[in-house]
């Protein structure tokens, strides 16, 4: 078979897929042919076998019954009333086939994108729900997918102590586990050792820390972080990194400096191909700290790349300052993170500055200390002014606590301490952020997004 032309066999029969994460059984489909893959060696892809199927309900996240090919992308070959024929392409993975992002416009810095994983495509920007323990507090994942959250993060520290890594992947991995079948995030655990503070210590080798549950000791390398987020099977996964206090600049070069080893030797101690591992720029609030970091991670050639060791401490001013060096260096084609940020008017800032994943326990935390976010800035629902208001929490909002509950009615659950007092008001902050990011998104697209971000951020300043 030649890189350079197509060559066509013509096969009837039937061939198993397995459908997921919408379907768990195997289906049997009839095949029109098979086809030889004509792509480019530059790509990193190799050549296999294009499979025509019938099934038109089979978008994506399919692979071979035998487990040695896994699908790399697929492709609506034509439509008619009847049926729409599907390729698939079983080929070796290469995280450059399963993982791509595209821009579908810009507007100044601000960017709408579409990263495609192998659980469905993320458009960004996009806002991740934290789900720390694997699940997102106080929510199931039927309200998360109601409410509109394409993207979960969960966090390793926490599932490394318990139940365990390994635990989490003889139960079918983190999707299976957690009842999420959309794509999920897992930090390293880094950024919960170095908070340990007295109960850790770190050396150029990693991070040996007692934990917070039962004091036991434990060690944290490159090499285990990675581990554990293999056996836990999220589709992006981070690499370990140190992130330092913000003004102590002398740290910070050295936090910097192993940070960069670190980086190397996760990339060598990956191995799971259905997982995308992003580098993790860091360096404080020091800007040339900051630019050096960045260069080095994108020579590393990681799919996507995070901004770590902001909002730790810093000024509003210092971030987006370091936010302006950073996304001038990281690369334009590949997804720009900006880790534990989730503040609106940060959302917009963030955007504006070229950034498009971020994650925060800052609205389900707020939630459940009773507090709104709004577009105006914050209500605390346990004000004794709304015993008898019978407004929505924020009148115009469509999420269901604001469309079916007053703000008395919220406020008699918070004072009753009830349980449900905290579901709907993290289902009504992490709608208010998910509408954010969906509607920067469409300024974006229609070139609006200067004037959209001027208003917001006006308003939210008034109030």
């Amino acid at each position: 078979m030649s890189e350079d032309s197509p060559e066509e066999v013509t096969v009837v029969g039937s061939f198993y897929l397995r459908v997921s994460p919408n379907f768990n059984q195997l289906i049997s489909l009839p095949l029109r042919c098979l086809q030889c893959a004509s792509l480019s060696p530059t790509t990193g892809r190799s050549s296999g076998l294009i499979v025509l199927a019938w099934d038109r309900t089979v978008k994506h996240d399919v692979s071979c019954g035998d487990g040695d090919w896994s699908l790399l992308e697929y492709a609506l070959l034509h439509v008619d009333p009847m049926v729409v024929d599907i390729f698939l392409l079983p080929l070796r993975y290469n995280h450059l086939a399963m993982f791509s992002f595209e821009l579908d416009a810009c507007d100044g810095r601000a960017r709408a994108g579409t990263f495609h994983t192998p659980r469905g495509m993320l458009e960004t920007p996009v806002f991740a729900p934290v789900g720390t323990q694997a699940t997102v507090k106080a929510v199931t994942p039927v309200q998360l997918h109601e409410l509109g959250a394409s993207l979960v993060l969960a966090n390793s520290y926490h599932l490394y102590l318990r139940p365990g890594p390994q635990e989490v992947r003889d139960l079918g991995g983190i999707h299976e586990f957690m009842g999420w079948s959309g794509p999920i995030l897992t930090d390293s655990g880094g950024f919960q050792v170095f908070s340990l503070g007295d109960i850790r210590s770190v050396d150029d080798d990693g991070v040996t820390f007692r934990s917070h549950i039962d004091g036991s000791k434990h060690i944290f390398t490159p090499e285990r972080a990675i581990q554990i987020q293999n056996d836990l099977g999220a589709d992006i996964i981070m690499a370990f990194d140190e992130c330092a206090k913000p003004y102590d600049r002398d740290y910070n070069m050295q936090a910097m400096v192993r940070t960069h080893s670190w980086a190397q030797r996760c990339i060598d101690a990956h191995k799971r191909d259905d997982q995308a591992l992003f580098g993790i720029v860091q360096g404080g609030v020091f800007s040339d700290l900051r630019a050096q970091s960045a260069r080095f991670v994108t020579e590393l050639g990681f799919p996507g790349n995070a901004i770590g060791g902001l909002s730790v401490g810093e000024s509003k001013g210092e971030m987006l300052a370091m936010l302006d060096v950073v996304t001038d260096i990281l690369p334009a084609e590949k997804p720009r993170y900006l880790m534990g940020v989730g503040a609106p008017e940060d959302l917009v800032n963030g955007v504006m500055r070229g950034i498009d994943i971020f994650d925060c326990v800052l609205p389900t935390r707020l939630a459940r200390n009773g507090a709104a976010l709004t577009r105006l800035g914050r209500l605390n629902m346990r004000k004794r002014e709304y015993a008898a208001d019978s407004r929505p929490v924020v009148s115009g909002c469509t999420c269901y606590c604001c469309t079916h509950f007053s703000r008395a009615y919220v406020r008699h659950l918070f004072v009753a301490r009830e349980i449900l007092a905290a579901t709907l008001l993290t289902i009504h902050n992490l709608h208010l952020l998910v509408t954010l990011m969906d509607e920067m998104r469409e300024a974006i697209v229609s070139g609006s997004f200067g004037d959209w971000s001027e208003h917001f951020l006006r308003d939210m300043a008034v109030h």
